[in-house]
């Protein structure tokens, strides 16, 4: 798939390149034949369980040498490791890339910054087979190892669109036979609902604003979750309901 470099790195780091850390987001990333390795770090501990890339930059060091290239108390066990970015996935080759048969959902984040939840929303993603996550560029948070730790490996297998105008994207999503669907609490349809048999765009907006207008305006339709109890769920809680429903449609 062709990717696009992404200027954005890892930030609040020593190093301009991103740094991911623990087990499960490094062993992806040596897996994934798309990522640029620099550097590894390892404790003679975990040194003892991998089997090195040939021609890796590899350095040692004990648990807190390790902790200090990352954020505080990150839970590296024994693993760090320094990339190059991602290229960005292209949104016209995952738009052609569809086709009527397949039923697998884009999922579009309007805003949403906080790390954890946009990695909590690739490893959902992934899991319910989506085909990719669409972000705004400027507004969304960059590639570093709190999002890899919580996407859980899908960091490296999720195709990843960062988008400079993200109403132009909607609309290109729509134009390619995408039912756009946007998530609002106060909307009166369910999910379930407003699912039809095209294939869905899963629109959900930021943690504390929610969904702008404009991005509204340029999705098919506003549903909501069927859940009682709680006025709204977290915004990654959120994407995991709506891409199980998505699922069920087909079952």
């Amino acid at each position: 798939m062709g990717r696009r470099p992404h200027p954005k790195s890892q930030q609040g780091q020593k190093s301009p390149f991103p740094r991911l850390y623990g087990r499960h987001a490094v062993f992806a990333a040596l897996d994934n034949p798309e990522r640029e390795l620099r550097k590894l770090w390892l404790t003679p501990a975990s040194a003892k369980t991998i089997e090195l890339p040939p021609g890796l930059n590899v350095q040692y060091g004990d648990d807190h040498d390790l902790g200090r290239l990352c954020p505080l108390d990150a839970p590296h066990q024994g693993f760090v490791l320094e990339v190059e970015p991602l290229e960005s996935a292209w949104l016209d080759e995952i738009l052609a890339q569809a086709d009527d048969g397949d039923n697998r959902p884009i999922v579009v984040l309007d805003q949403v910054t906080d790390p954890h939840n946009v990695g909590a929303i690739m490893r959902s993603a992934l899991a319910f087979g989506a085909r990719a996550l669409v972000t705004q560029d400027r507004h969304s948070p960059a590639e570093t190892g709190v999002l890899a730790r919580s996407a859980s490996g899908a960091l490296e297998q999720l195709p990843w669109v960062r988008t400079v105008n993200l109403a132009r994207a909607l609309g290109e999503i729509g134009e390619a036979g995408f039912w756009r669907i946007a998530l609002d609490g106060a909307a009166e349809m369910t999910v379930e609902a407003a699912l039809s048999t095209s294939q869905a765009a899963l629109v959900l907006g930021s943690e504390g604003e929610g969904l702008r207008p404009l991005t509204v305006q340029n999705c098919d339709v506003v549903a909501k979750l069927p859940i009682s109890g709680v006025e709204s769920l977290n915004v990654s809680n959120a994407a995991a309901v709506a891409l199980y429903a998505c699922v069920r449609r087909g079952l």
